[in-house]
């Protein structure tokens, strides 16, 4: 296919990667234009703008750190809303609110466009390997259409519904899940060490119970506190929980742990992690427990 990717950070770069060794066609934009140079010494085209990028493609997927990021490259100056051909298809796989993505898919509606929310779950790392899992929701025949574009890109789908914006309410809820893990952690491990206890014993018998990569990746980082350089940035992390919580007062279901853990990620921006790893909130159980 004839695709235009836009937003070439680590996720997207490695989506991009992946599409091209599948043998798709690929225009490539990003507001640093190094990175899509980059890019286009592996085989893509560097685009002058979002409109630029998908002026001849069948899809165009965005991947970019929020709303407002979304909103300038489909309206802003330079975006391609108006340029978009009609029956090519919208792939957002940002993290993005519920309301965004009902606007996106009643906007590109009355253009003639298709709409399909898209957003991965994974690191860089798994970017780059093609072992993203991808959750999407929208009309049977885009997604039919696209169903090439998933497969490059990750290992495995999963399909929310016909409604683009209950694939965000699953990344949210997703994104919700990690953090509970990784504020557990952190919680636990300050206690172990209060204890006494090695972290990393800990984590063994962790894994061994529940066999996750979440919790074997998530948990060695807090052990090693390696947190630097971020593989997803803790302020993404609390834009990602405020949406969550944002969905969660859209159906009247109240979350009272997310609170709690916005709250954890709020005083970690106020301690000035704004831009380490996520998982360094456990930075805040460490300095509740007086360590």
């Amino acid at each position: 296919m004839n695709i235009a990717f836009i937003g070439l950070g680590r996720m997207g770069s490695g989506m991009v990667r992946n599409l091209l060794r599948a043998g798709h066609q690929l225009s490539v934009y990003n507001r640093t234009r190094s990175k899509a140079d980059t890019l286009a010494a592996e085989g893509a085209n560097a685009a002058d703008s979002p409109a630029d990028a998908v002026r001849h493609c069948e899809a165009v997927i965005t991947m970019l750190a929020d709303d407002a990021a979304v909103e300038q490259c489909v309206w802003g100056a330079g975006g391609f809303a108006s340029v978009l051909k009609a029956g090519a298809v919208h792939i957002s796989s940002s993290t993005i609110s519920t309301a965004l993505a009902r606007r996106l898919a009643a906007e590109h509606a009355q253009r003639g466009q298709e709409y399909l929310s898209a957003p991965v779950f994974g690191r860089p790392e798994a970017a780059e390997a093609k072992k993203l899992l991808i959750v999407t929701a929208g009309l049977e025949e885009p997604l039919s259409r696209c169903r090439t574009i998933f497969e490059a890109i990750g290992q495995q789908t999963f399909v929310a519904g016909r409604e683009p914006w209950q694939a965000n309410a699953v990344k949210l809820c997703g994104n919700f899940m990690i953090a509970s893990v990784i504020e557990s952690f952190g919680e636990t491990f300050a206690l172990l060490r209060k204890a006494a206890v090695a972290p990393r014993i800990f984590l063994e018998t962790m894994n061994a119970l529940f066999a996750s990569p979440v919790y074997a990746n998530y948990g060695r980082i807090i052990a090693e506190e390696q947190f630097e350089p971020a593989g997803f940035a803790l302020k993404l992390g609390l834009k990602d929980v405020r949406l969550a919580l944002e969905v969660a007062q859209e159906c009247a279901a109240p979350m009272p742990v997310a609170s709690v853990i916005r709250d954890s990620f709020i005083s970690a921006v106020a301690a000035g992690q704004a831009d380490f790893d996520w998982s360094s909130i456990a930075r805040i159980a460490a300095r509740n427990a007086g360590l």
